[in-house]
């Protein structure tokens, strides 16, 4: 996790993040504060939570490291590229060094390269992966090119499945990760705004067949952030973190659903929000064996 000290709402993404809005006046310290309560929480349910400053002064959405890499099972770390300009100066080769010095990283991947030829694939915003059933499902957008999909999913053995997916606008999703929330034994997934009524059945039919409830949520639900949420797992077991706004959306029977697997766990994050990112957006998901074990 990167805690924020120049937090804004970006001006590069706000052309297609229709959940960003206006922040008012100097909202940085709100939005540091807020993390340290984020981070504070989830050590206090046992969760080992590795937290670095942002170095850079024009950095404005580094609280959302998810997006620049990922890690995966058997040691292979992928590093991303970035749609908008400012967010490529996100990345941070510290944060890769912390990684192998510390877990078994076999290799990494660097697709970064890639933003010369005007191409992005913006982790796991673009892309929610199934480790179980392997499959990435991606919200068709130009964070989320093709061919650079089909070159990840080779990589690291996912099947890809894209599609479209709006509000009742017709705005594109901008990422994936808003859209829906994969967990152990169950998703969260605003089934509505997938466009085609076939490859909104394939989704669910693919995610039920893993074994998991799958929850439908309603366009209000995923504008405030409900699908936004990540599984973690605590020393007292699977947690589902999201924000405080994402747990007010959902129903009583929708919680109990979800409480039948994982604990929910809401955070208070609203100026962070503003950015067009929640809680899932904010953590860099850890898939790797630590040294000596």
């Amino acid at each position: 996790m990167i805690r924020p000290h120049h937090f804004r709402s970006n001006p590069e993404t706000r052309g297609d993040n229709a959940y960003q809005s206006d922040s008012a006046g100097d909202v940085a310290a709100l939005a540091r504060g807020e993390f340290d309560h984020v981070v504070r929480t989830l050590r206090e349910r046992g969760i080992t939570v590795h937290d670095f400053d942002d170095t850079g002064t024009d950095t404005p959405d580094s609280v959302f490291p998810n997006n620049w890499f990922s890690t995966h099972a058997g040691g292979h770390v992928a590093v991303y590229p970035m749609y908008a300009a400012n967010r490529r100066r996100e990345r941070r080769w510290d944060v890769i060094e912390m990684l192998k010095s510390e877990y078994r990283v076999q290799d990494i991947i660097d697709y970064s390269g890639l933003e010369h030829d005007n191409l992005a694939l913006e982790g796991t915003g673009a892309m929610v992966l199934d480790h179980i059933g392997r499959v990435a499902y991606v919200a068709r957008s130009k964070r989320a090119d093709p061919v650079l999909l089909e070159r990840f999913c080779t990589n690291f053995n996912f099947e890809p499945i894209a599609f479209d997916a709006a509000d009742a606008k017709g705005t594109a999703v901008y990422h994936t990760n808003v859209l829906m929330a994969i967990g152990t034994r169950v998703a969260l997934v605003g089934l509505e705004m997938i466009t085609d009524p076939h490859r909104r059945s394939m989704v669910a039919d693919r995610l039920t067949e893993a074994g998991r409830d799958v929850i439908a949520l309603s366009e209000a639900q995923i504008a405030a952030f409900a699908g936004n949420a990540i599984e973690l797992e605590g020393k007292d077991g699977l947690i589902l973190a999201l924000s405080a706004r994402a747990f007010a959306a959902l129903a009583p029977d929708q919680i109990a659903r979800i409480e039948a697997s994982a604990r929910v766990v809401p955070l208070t994050i609203p100026t962070i929000e503003t950015a067009g990112g929640s809680v899932r957006c904010m953590i860099a998901g850890l898939h790797l064996s630590r040294r000596g074990q």
